[in-house]
């Protein structure tokens, strides 16, 4: 068994496309038409036939609260694993992406966390 699909529900699937191709740097796999909604997907572009992230939207009435209670005590959606946690602090920093924790070293992993712009907050590790 392995991993095919995982997700992060997002406000917004064109804003989450947005940012996380063009600012995370992500891309595009599958973006077909499911009614009001869509499927759509991004890989990292390090491995184009890997795990995909579906945006998934959040318009089911239990997500609000989720999304606000975990993002209210600071927990990620997500974990996503960077090579240089420290060159990715600054390139996501100058594109404008706020982090609500910086770089920070925590066992023998570094790890930050900053804001999707979609209503998460996501998680980067160095390891």
């Amino acid at each position: 068994m392995r991993i095919y699909v995982t997700s992060v529900f997002v406000d917004d699937q064109d804003k989450a496309l947005d940012f996380y191709t063009r600012v995370l740097g992500f891309e595009n796999k599958h973006d077909i038409p499911m009614g009001e909604a869509r499927w759509l997907t991004v890989v990292s572009s390090e491995e184009p036939d890997g795990t995909e992230l579906f945006l998934e939207p959040d318009d089911h009435p239990a997500v609000g609260p989720y999304k606000k209670a975990i993002v209210d005590d600071g927990i990620p959606a997500t974990t996503f694993a960077v090579d240089d946690i420290a060159a990715e602090h600054e390139r996501l920093t100058g594109l404008g992406v706020r982090f609500t924790q910086p770089p920070t070293e925590m066992g023998g992993v570094t790890t930050a966390v900053f804001d999707d712009t979609c209503g998460n907050l996501i998680q980067i590790v160095q390891l």
